[in-house]
């Protein structure tokens, strides 16, 4: 009985209605008025907070002002970082390749490279065949291969393919060889004695890739040719040419010297190199 008594008061204090009044201070006039309970402000009051936590979440969450708070990044934040990020990226590869070229270079220059041996019986034996003993009638497959050839060069507009049979390589200079080509010393060079501010002209057409002082060996040139060619002067009193400049065959790219601590005299250090390995000069040019 004590239980439903008090259960009974609760829903009294409940239920009791009030009356807000709202009077006009000089007259008593009642201006407004509204019948309340307590149940009713309890279930106003609680509806009022939850839309008002619910319009707030809804507003920070889907506009801009979310941006003003900790933790939270912008749109265009992220959108720059992802950029920076791939650009990074890019230049990192970019400083890559660079450093490994330019190891190369280094190893060019200071002649840090393995030796390569040739044997030059077979290509002296592969010389000595006699044609007339081998069998050059062509196969039914090769014959095919020729008119598929022949059909796509009679009517194509551009030239596919260029041959290599017609380089050939300039001397650089004319003049005595003091010291010539020997990879037991590591000498991968010929060194060919001329008088001072001689030409130095380039052995084929390619582009400047190094064109430096060095404390060793002086005023240093080098050019990249066709078919991975690169051709090295070194000791030149002067250089004509910057990094980066086109140079034809026989064009003026320097003028020899006596510069550098390992010089002995006016003379050009020239080398030759082919896919990263030395390669005798006086197997390709006449000096």
């Amino acid at each position: 009985m004590a239980t439903k008594t008090k259960k009974r008061k609760i829903a009294r204090k409940l239920l009791h209605k009030y009356r807000l009044v709202v009077l006009n201070e000089d007259t008593f006039e009642e201006r407004f008025a509204i019948k309340l309970t307590r149940l009713n402000v309890f279930i106003i009051g609680s509806l009022c907070t939850i839309l008002l936590i619910t319009g707030t979440i809804f507003l920070i969450a889907f506009t801009s002002l979310r941006e003003f708070i900790p933790g939270y990044s912008s749109t265009a934040l992220k959108k720059k970082a992802t950029e920076l990020h791939y650009k990074t990226d890019s230049l990192q590869r970019v400083l890559d390749l660079n450093e490994q070229y330019y190891a190369s270079i280094k190893r060019v220059l200071t002649g840090d490279v393995s030796d390569v041996e040739f044997n030059r019986d077979s290509i002296v034996d592969a010389s000595s065949l006699d044609p007339s003993e081998l069998n050059l009638s062509p196969s039914k497959e090769d014959s095919l291969l020729r008119d598929v050839v022949d059909k796509e060069d009679k009517y194509n507009v551009f030239e596919s393919n260029l041959s290599n049979t017609n380089f050939v390589l300039f001397p650089p200079v004319n003049g005595t060889i003091s010291e010539p080509f020997d990879l037991k010393v590591k000498h991968y060079a010929v060194d060919i004695v001329v008088p001072k501010d001689t030409p130095v002209k380039s052995t084929a057409d390619g582009t400047v890739i190094f064109s430096e002082w060095t404390a060793q060996t002086g005023y240093v040139i080098i050019v990249e040719h066709s078919g991975e060619l690169i051709s090295v002067y070194k000791h030149n009193a002067t250089l004509t040419k910057q990094q980066g400049d086109l140079v034809k065959a026989g064009e003026v790219i320097a003028m020899a010297g006596n510069t550098g601590e390992l010089s002995t005299g006016p003379h050009l250090h020239f080398e030759l190199w082919n896919r990263g390995y030395p390669v005798n000069p006086t197997n390709f040019i006449e000096f």
